[in-house]
């Protein structure tokens, strides 16, 4: 798809003619086609662009461009995921996180919690500690889901960065450090202190606090992933008069991780560990302590407004738990294409996916897939609660918190990102033409997304606004 905006501006100007079928398919009502295709060709972007709008109550096309063509998905991929989760789960599926006894040894039983806190970590060592006195070995059990840590086409230089967690059924903190960074004396170090407090992890402090943002150096905090450790290297400059600022990193081996919160947590309370390893130890066990989620339907609320990675992965894994069978990515994504196939209607031999949350450059989807799948989502019993995972225009908890603020609730929509990719799909409740699924894929693109975004925004107003 070269030079498309030259060829906009032509069919802007000379409907008659028909662009070339393998450069552009562009079709709509006149009253709206014309007004989308003067703003692709405003915008000046050289980028691949893929659009569809279309009726959920009558499924009629009020605008496509390319259409049935595929793109990275990105975090749109999350709209195919939370439905998923609805259907095979339920809104009302809980997570629980169990503590067994066995004589003098104890097991912390993994289920897949995507929002496990270190406070409710905390209160089931401190409910463990009323019960036991002290411990031989303390079992680490994740066994309901696979250890591909993970995903397929997961950039290899991610690194430690938090949106690329890795996965397992005992995770805790989003399997993340926060790292609280504020200005030292001038001249010397910041001062940075970190939570959780453990001693997983370990720290090098390089920084230097500086009197002025000229050639500032970046603060960075990587933790070396290539060698598999906790150990976390921090460099840059802070100027003496900033605030200060948290970073997230994320840590190697979850399962580890919370298991070592849990058992310093037992150690505060009393209880002393003497050994902790990965396995589990079921045998004549008792459930002594138990943590409960909240319903599935808070942690689809935090999916699709934070675009939270880790949830989107956990989901996908724990559908594709079957019986004795840990879960894992390929069943619980076959999964979620049979939905796509049975009840949406989507030819799934024409779509790619790899993983839940969009990370992976190996997703593949169209406009065409995501509002076929949005007008089947409206029109389905979980109409309502899909409905309620989904940011509105100007939400102040996600994604969508500077974006379409005057529209508020008229919009329902998943933003998608990735360098080079910027996708926004969702609902738009029209005053003239009733409710709409859309979708804007848009990539190929160097730089800023600013671009990508404000004509994905001003299509949006279009119907919004009408």
């Amino acid at each position: 798809m070269k030079f498309i905006n030259i060829i906009l501006i032509v069919s802007f100007f000379f409907f008659s003619c028909t662009p070339h079928s393998t450069l552009m398919t562009n079709k709509g009502i006149p009253s709206v086609k014309g007004k989308i295709n003067k703003l692709i060709a405003e915008s000046d972007l050289d980028v691949s662009l893929g659009i569809k709008v279309i009726s959920v109550e009558d499924d009629k096309t009020l605008y496509e461009l390319n259409s049935n063509k595929l793109f990275l998905p990105a975090s749109n991929n999350k709209l195919y995921t939370c439905a998923a989760a609805l259907h095979y789960l339920g809104r009302d599926h809980i997570f629980k996180t169990t503590i067994l006894k066995n004589n003098n040894d104890l097991v912390l039983k993994g289920g897949g919690d995507p929002d496990l806190s270190i406070d409710q970590l905390d209160s089931l060592a401190h409910t463990t500690a009323e019960i036991v006195e002290d411990v031989d070995t303390l079992y680490l059990d994740a066994t309901l889901l696979d250890s591909m840590y993970y995903g397929k086409g997961w950039m290899w230089d991610e690194g430690s960065w938090w949106y690329a967690a890795p996965i397992g059924a005992l995770s805790v903190n989003d399997n993340c450090i926060d790292f609280h960074i504020k200005p030292g004396k001038l001249g010397g170090p910041a001062r940075i202190d970190h939570f959780p407090k453990t001693k997983y992890i370990s720290q090098s402090n390089k920084t230097t606090t500086v009197d002025s943002n000229a050639e500032l150096k970046k603060l960075k905090i990587e933790r070396d992933w290539v060698g598999k450790t906790n150990h976390f290297s921090i460099t840059g400059e802070i100027v003496i008069s900033d605030s200060s600022d948290t970073l997230q990193r994320n840590i190697h081996d979850p399962t580890l991780f919370t298991g070592t919160l849990f058992k310093e947590s037992l150690a505060k309370y009393g209880v002393q560990v003497d050994h902790i390893q990965k396995g589990t130890n079921v045998n004549q066990s008792e459930t002594i302590a138990t943590h409960y989620s909240d319903p599935l339907i808070a942690s689809a609320t935090n999916l699709m407004n934070e675009s939270d990675n880790l949830t989107a992965e956990l989901l996908i894994k724990v559908i594709g738990r079957n019986n004795q069978i840990e879960g894992n990515w390929k069943d619980g994504l076959d999964s979620v294409k049979t939905l796509l196939s049975d009840s949406a209607g989507i030819d799934t031999s024409r779509i790619r996916l790899v993983d839940g949350s969009g990370v992976s450059r190996y997703n593949l989807t169209s406009p065409d897939q995501l509002t076929r799948f949005l007008k089947w989502s409206y029109n389905s019993k979980y109409k309502d609660d899909f409905i309620s995972t989904l940011a509105s225009g100007g939400n102040k908890d996600g994604t969508m918190e500077k974006r379409l603020e005057k529209e508020g609730n008229l919009i329902r929509a998943k933003t998608g990102g990735l360098s080079g990719v910027s996708n926004l799909s969702g609902y738009i409740f029209s005053p003239k033409h009733g409710p709409l699924a859309f979708s804007i894929l848009i990539s190929g693109y160097k730089g800023s997304s600013y671009q990508a975004i404000q004509l994905q925004n001003k299509i949006v107003q279009l119907f919004a606004n009408d």
